[in-house]
Formats: C-alpha cells, sequence, structure tokens
C-alpha cells in the first residue's frame, strides 16, 4: 500500500486522477482505519489530506460556515458561532462516537463513507448544505445529499475529492434539530435519523422547511412531503401529525438486527414530529 500526503489540492486530486487501482482518502480515519484493520478494505494509494492548509480550516463565508474536509466534529462542537447558526447540524456531529472519536472524525468523512446511517448526513441535507467537489476538470458545487448513491458509493469521478461542506446563512426567525433512534444510550449506529430545518414568519407561521431522514433507506433522502406538511402553518397537533405521517411514508427501509422494517417506518414519524418540535422551539428563541 502507498501512502501520500500532499500539500495542496491540485496534488492530491493529481494523486488520485494517476491512481492504478484502489484508492482512498484519510481525513480523520475513524472508518478507514477500522476498514483497514479488519481487512475489509485493501487500497493500493492512501491519501492524507491533513497537510492541506484549506482542508484543516472552519471559516466564516457570506453569513455561513465553511467546514474544511480535515476539520474534526470536536472543533465544530467547540465553536459557538456554528452553534448557534446549525444546532441541529452541531448535534449531528457530536453524535459521532466518542469523545476521542469526535477528535479525529469529520463530517465530510462522514459524508464519503457513505452509511445510510451517518449522523451528520440527514442534518446537513436539512441544512442545505453544499459540498464542494475537486477534480481534474476544475471545481463543482454538489449539494450534500447527492454525493452517496448506495451503501458505500458515491457520486464522486475518478480523481474527484470533496475538499468543504458549506453551511449556508439563515434568516431570522429559523431553527434546526437533529434526534436519532439508537438500541444502547450512547456510541451507537442509527437505526433511524431525522433531521428538520424551519424558518418562521413574524406572524409565527412557518414558510420554509426541509426534512431529511437518515438510516430508511439505501442513503439519506429528503421527505419534501414532510416538509410540506408544516409550510403554511404554526405546527400544530393536526400539522405535527400530517409531518410525521409523511416521513413514515417516505420511508424505503430494510429488516436488519438492529430494527425491522415497521420499526423504522413508525419511528421516523415520531422523531420527525419530536425534531421539528425542537427546531419550532429554536426558531421562536428558546
Amino acid at each position: 500500500m502507498q501512502y501520500e500526503a500532499p500539500a495542496t489540492i491540485d496534488a492530491a486530486v493529481g494523486l488520485l486522477s494517476k491512481a492504478q487501482g484502489l484508492a482512498r482518502v484519510l481525513a480523520g480515519g475513524t472508518d478507514l482505519l477500522v476498514q483497514l484493520k479488519s481487512g475489509t478494505l485493501e487500497p493500493d494509494l492512501v491519501i492524507d489530506i491533513k497537510r492541506i492548509p484549506e482542508m484543516t480550516k472552519l471559516v466564516a463565508e457570506n453569513g455561513g460556515f465553511r467546514i474544511g474536509a480535515a476539520v474534526p466534529c470536536a472543533v465544530l462542537g467547540e465553536n459557538a458561532a456554528v452553534r448557534k447558526l446549525w444546532p441541529g447540524v452541531v448535534e449531528a456531529a457530536n453524535l459521532i462516537g466518542s469523545t476521542q472519536i469526535q477528535g479525529r472524525a469529520t463530517v465530510v468523512g462522514n459524508l464519503c463513507n457513505a452509511s445510510p446511517a451517518a449522523d451528520s448526513v440527514p442534518a446537513m441535507m436539512a441544512a442545505n448544505a453544499i459540498a464542494t467537489v475537486a477534480g481534474p476538470n476544475g471545481k463543482r458545487e454538489v449539494p450534500v445529499g447527492d454525493i452517496a448513491t448506495a451503501p458505500g458509493k458515491t457520486s464522486l469521478a475518478k480523481g474527484e475529492i470533496v475538499t468543504s461542506v458549506f453551511l449556508p446563512s439563515r434568516p431570522a426567525h429559523s431553527g434546526d434539530a437533529y434526534l436519532r433512534f439508537i438500541p444502547r444510550t450512547e456510541m451507537d449506529i442509527a437505526v433511524v435519523g431525522v433531521g428538520v430545518s424551519l424558518t418562521l414568519g413574524d406572524d409565527g407561521v412557518c414558510k420554509a422547511a426541509r426534512v431529511a431522514l437518515g438510516a430508511v433507506a439505501a442513503r439519506a433522502l429528503l421527505a419534501e412531503d414532510a416538509a410540506k406538511a408544516i409550510v403554511g402553518t404554526k405546527l400544530d397537533e393536526k400539522a405535527l401529525a400530517k409531518l410525521a405521517e409523511a416521513a413514515s411514508a417516505a420511508c424505503r427501509p430494510i429488516d436488519d438486527k438492529r430494527g425491522t422494517k415497521e420499526f423504522r417506518i413508525k419511528v421516523a414519524g415520531v422523531l420527525a414530529r419530536r425534531a421539528a418540535e425542537k427546531a419550532l422551539e429554536r426558531a421562536r428563541g428558546k
């Protein structure tokens, strides 16, 4: 196995473009190193991106924040401005493994590992986050939800790498939240995860919303009908019930040892409602 630690994005793209055989990018390594140790993955080339300055920075940009691909989740959790703007995204990042893991794990790594149960992905999708992808043909902007295509598979072409994720600015009276169900109290993989983001008008009526679901399909998905159920309402009982029903209807889960299809479908609706209520409280400044 060949190991490289380039100092620029262009150098990393060049290495990936010329790679013969299987190439993998090392950000935090909390997924990749486990796969290497277990023997489930044997890459011919590993490219460590932690020496690339742009990859290690968390910076304010246009009222939002750009998160470099090698920025650890712990850095997000320690940044008061990010916590204030997108608390749901930070909540999701802080659920990735233990405190020690969060010192290495990154949301971009979580995204590109392409697990349907990744915690940060539904939260970032609800936030309408955008990934910047660099490749042989330059850079392109991609909605976070379009990176994973199936378990362990991404839309990245040969030579391409996600360099950062951008969390946009947001209007006043906005709030978001992420909730998940796991069999244990902590450090487990989501059986269901739900991210909700919403914005209220001055009259308290919801004028925009996004609802994203994780671990209920081959990749995280937007539940557009669930979002529509609360737009134009004050999230009263009737609207929340429709939200839960639509979230459950959007699920396409599998049966496995951690949960049945029926269980996941039911829990998705329950969590969508609870996450919406939490986002509503935040939008109201509570």
